[in-house]
């Protein structure tokens, strides 16, 4: 089964100088596990692969039903550096919440 982060999340994000931090939280409890199997930071890489130039990392947070990932290189060189029309990486969020999952798999 394919499911819209959409439909089960919300997101935001933001830049850490050429970095972007992205939280996707989920709206219910009983999908955080969901999001926890199935939305790993290679699925995230693979999804922003013509914009990240560098590493994706995952960090888990149970308490708030989330996950942040930080994409480095992905900015052009940062905010003042960069001649991105998305400086502060704002429009990642919602970049994100367009990915499907499937649950049917180990393989997301």
């Amino acid at each position: 089964m394919k499911i819209r982060l959409i439909d089960i999340c919300h997101a935001r994000s933001g830049d850490k100088g050429d970095a972007v931090n992205i939280g996707v939280i989920a709206y219910d409890k009983k999908d955080y596990p969901v999001i926890l199997k199935y939305l790993t930071a290679d699925k995230v890489k693979q999804h922003f692969k013509d914009i990240c130039h560098g590493e994706v990392k995952r960090y888990e947070l149970p308490n708030l039903k989330a996950l942040n990932f930080v994409l480095e290189n992905s900015l052009g060189g940062g905010g003042s550096a960069t001649l991105k029309f998305d400086a502060q990486g704002k429009t990642f969020a919602a970049a994100i919440l367009k990915m499907e999952i499937n649950t049917e798999n180990q393989e997301g």
